[in-house]
């Protein structure tokens, strides 16, 4: 099983951007959390992390045929973007979506997600376990 992890804007600021929301922990820690979690389940896992949402497109793009699910955090984007979205609908890849934050808990315009609505769930507020909740939510699918 080969699941493909996407990560959005700022993201890789993790450690210095607001670690009062997302914590004092670094982007390289949430690799180790996500490649250790994936290892102890015996899936590959690419991890992948991009501030352009075309690149971020195109990288949804190329998974198809090439893995059975992604986890995404589209970090700003989730609230903006409708093509990322149709990436998502186009590849018909199984997805969940993930955030570090509960953005339900934070302002108004955090409380949209376009890409949800190409998701079978979502994860957040849980930190970086909220990644490994995703993968194993898509496990759970797949093998189903």
């Amino acid at each position: 099983m080969k699941i493909l992890v996407i990560n959005g804007p700022n993201l890789n600021m993790l450690g210095i951007r607001e670690p009062g929301i997302y914590g004092s922990e670094t982007y390289e820690d949430l690799t180790r959390v996500i490649t250790d979690a994936a290892v102890g389940r015996g899936v590959d896992v690419e991890i992948f992390q991009h501030n352009h949402e075309g690149v971020i497109v195109d990288k949804i793009q190329s998974a198809l045929g090439k893995f059975d699910g992604i986890v995404i955090n589209p970090a700003a984007y989730t609230h903006t973007s409708v093509a990322i979205l149709d990436a998502l609908k186009a590849v018909s890849i199984p997805a969940v979506e993930v955030h570090i934050s509960d953005v339900s808990a934070r302002e108004e315009f955090r409380q949209i997600s376009y890409v949800r609505l190409a998701c079978i769930d979502t994860f957040a507020g849980f930190g970086f376990d909220g990644y490994v909740m995703a993968m194993d939510r898509l496990i759970t699918h797949l093998k189903n």
